[in-house]
């Protein structure tokens, strides 16, 4: 299961996953979107709660996950919503901790 992996550490050199290796490990997530933009591929989801405060927890928990894992996502925070949206900033791409991050986030919610 990707949410008891842990991220491995990405360099320049790394290769952004193929078509078929984003597919298959798309499967194991639930609910995200995997879109491309400018060129990008990644993952997004958003999350909705009862209130400010709780989604405001919510980013705080995954702000915790990106410091552990030492990845990075975007979040953009608002009343009653969360939007997560991963993707490997220096290989332009997803990559396998992508994907580990984002199944992780699904265990806070």
């Amino acid at each position: 299961m990707l949410n008891e992996l842990r991220c491995e550490a990405c360099s320049s050199s790394a290769v952004a996953l193929g078509e078929e290796e984003r597919r298959l490990l798309f499967t194991e997530l639930s609910e995200w979107t995997m879109l491309e933009r400018d060129g990008v591929w990644q993952l997004e989801k958003v999350y909705t709660f009862k209130n400010y405060k709780l989604a405001w927890a919510f980013a705080n928990q995954v702000s915790e996950l990106a410091e552990e894992e030492f990845h990075h996502p975007s979040i953009l925070l608002e009343w009653g919503k969360v939007t997560v949206t991963w993707w490997s900033h220096s290989i332009k791409g997803l990559h396998q901790n992508d994907f580990i991050c984002a199944a992780k986030c699904d265990q806070f919610n």
